[in-house]
């Protein structure tokens, strides 16, 4: 029997029709599990069964986008942070059996979100968030990008490094404010406006936390303006109203920080955000002591210490709360409540010191820990309960008392290396911090036209004046290609009539130009390490500071740290001087 092509295209056309039905029935399995917990509430565990049977059926087919899919949802639903996590862990393996980077980096992401909303674990939310950045391809979609960079934003601006995280906010924030302005689907307008906020409320938290208040108050500003009294984004409104019930306390408008702090909590308690809350509790219970309601001030710095106990999670925002309650039952005479808070301050302070290192030196600055150590003796001393306990305060306090010794002891060499190496300072200052060329007295004992050992020493002296050391990458041979002479005679004149080999030489305009410049300049002082390291010329911080201590015999932020104290105190004793 022949066939015609008619006949051909129609049988062609019935079996691509057939193939359509049966992918198109495959992929209705899976629409029609997910139809029935989608409408759910995030953390709505009632959606758990649906989601085992979608993740059941996408491991049968061996579907690993599916598969993948399946486990994000059980991370979504799912009501306990633990089982979220496993989930999370799955969602990982799924996504790298799919092998597609894009899945792969967004499994990571939410992984590290978890880390981070739910448990407060903000050093392990940045290793996923770091990773997820790794696998995110080139051609990454712009709201996961701006997503990602929030994300990681959002773990400098908590360890406080607020002057890198600023500029992350700024640029979300405009990314996300700019989408709104598009024809989009409602769900993307949502999420836009989601990043938007959030990114206002990290850009205030910054602001205010580097003292630029106005800023930040003006941000708080915006943030409720543009929210107005929707109901749909009640959680973005209470990161606002607790910004500005900070702000309003700052001004000491008590009455009305009280106000704004409680409609920020009744936000923040549907969502179970522990660490805003503390935050919140705090300010609350400082309000009430400053108008005179004790017992509300109590009640609220109570809440802070139970939210500690329960997740073992503090922000240094709050740390002042136990100094009150601690000053508040030494004035009272509650030995056992004054004894209990300054423990709690002591696992606050460990809590602190193992998640905040750079905390270290801020802490004792607000509380002086040795006088909380003699406080915890003598309270130890009258409380009957806590005699067990006697032996091992007594070794923490000797513990402690070694460590105050040594860092006094290591505070006197410090101490002397500074005045050493100010004085060298001063002298390079009394000859305008120009490095001289150093003039033999025995005369020119290298074999070289002493025209040119003159012309090349001249060049040297100009490159030192005008700072050609500052330029990285700089090299023996790439500075003789500039003198238009060879790189042997180069490094023979300066080994000659410097007394060093040109690595040492370079190395030594560098590190006298960035202290002569430290010592000398407010500005440098404020910048960070890696700053100053490429201000002169070094591309690595570490390098930097080992170089520095070498040749100074102190570390950089050492230096810093001495000359500001002596200009604190040579302010001061102007000020007492004057008076």
């Amino acid at each position: 029997m022949k066939f015609s092509s008619f006949h051909i295209i129609i049988v062609l056309c019935l079996l691509h029709c057939e193939f359509l039905c049966a992918q198109q029935e495959e992929y209705s399995k899976y629409y029609y599990i997910r139809r029935n917990y989608e409408v759910f509430s995030e953390n709505d565990f009632r959606a758990l069964p649906f989601i085992r049977k979608y993740i059941a059926e996408a491991k049968k087919d061996k579907d690993y986008d599916k598969l993948y899919q399946g486990y994000a949802d059980g991370v979504e639903f799912s009501a306990d942070r633990t089982e979220k996590l496993k989930f999370a862990d799955s969602t990982i393996i799924a996504a790298k059996l799919s092998r597609k980077q894009t899945l792969i980096s967004s499994a990571y992401l939410e992984k590290g979100v978890v880390y981070y909303f739910h448990f407060k674990k903000y050093q392990l939310a940045l290793n996923e968030f770091l990773i997820a950045v790794q696998y995110a391809p080139n051609d990454t979609d712009p709201y996961y990008q701006n997503r990602l960079n929030y994300l990681i934003g959002v773990v400098k601006s908590y360890i406080g490094y607020y002057d890198e995280a600023l500029p992350i906010f700024i640029k979300t924030r405009n990314h996300f404010a700019s989408e709104l302005k598009k024809q989009q689907d409602p769900n993307i307008l949502y999420d836009s406006r989601r990043g938007n906020y959030n990114s206002l409320h990290q850009m205030a938290i910054c602001y205010r936390n580097m003292g630029k208040f106005s800023l930040a108050d003006s941000i708080v500003s915006i943030g409720l303006t543009e929210i107005g009294s929707t109901r749909e984004h009640r959680q973005e409104s209470g990161y606002f109203m607790k910004e500005k019930g900070i702000s309003e306390f700052r001004k000491k408008e008590f009455s009305t920080a009280i106000a704004s702090l409680i409609a920020s909590s009744v936000a923040l308690s549907k969502i179970n955000d522990f660490s805003w809350l503390a935050v919140n509790y705090s300010y609350l219970g400082k309000s009430y002591l400053e108008l005179g309601d004790e017992p509300h001030a109590l009640r609220n710095f109570e809440k802070v210490d139970s939210i500690f106990q329960k997740h073992g999670f503090i922000v240094p925002d709050v740390r002042d709360t136990y100094e009150l309650l601690i000053d508040h039952y030494k004035a009272n005479n509650g030995i056992e409540k004054q004894l209990y808070y300054t423990n709690q301050l002591l696992k606050v302070d460990s809590v602190l010191f193992r998640d905040f290192n750079y905390l270290s030196k801020k802490i004792s600055k607000e509380y002086d820990t040795r006088l909380l150590k003699e406080d915890k003796k003598r309270l130890e001393d009258k409380s009957i309960r806590d005699r067990v306990a006697q032996w091992g305060l007594g070794t923490v306090a000797v513990t402690f008392a070694a460590t105050m010794l040594f860092y006094k002891r290591r505070e006197k060499r410090i101490r002397k290396k500074y005045d050493v190496l100010e004085q060298k300072i001063k002298a390079r200052d009394s000859t305008n911090m120009a490095i001289k060329i150093e003039e033999k007295q025995d005369g020119n004992k290298l074999e070289i036209d002493p025209k040119i050992v003159e012309e090349i020493l001249h060049k040297l002296q100009d490159f030192e004046n005008k700072g050609g050391f500052r330029e990285n990458g700089i090299t023996q041979h790439k500075l003789a290609d500039k003198f238009d002479t060879n790189h042997f005679y180069l490094s023979q004149i300066v080994n000659e009539y410097k007394g060093m080999n040109f690595t040492k030489y370079l190395i030594d305009l560098r590190i006298k130009y960035i202290t002569d410049k430290l010592y000398n300049d407010p500005e440098y002082r404020k910048y960070k390490i890696e700053t100053l390291a490429e201000e002169c010329g070094m591309g690595s911080r570490n390098h930097f500071s080992k170089l520095f201590k070498e040749i100074n015999g102190i570390g950089p932020a050492e230096f810093i740290k001495r000359r500001l104290h002596d200009i604190n105190m040579e302010q001061n004793l102007t000020i007492e001087t004057v008076i």
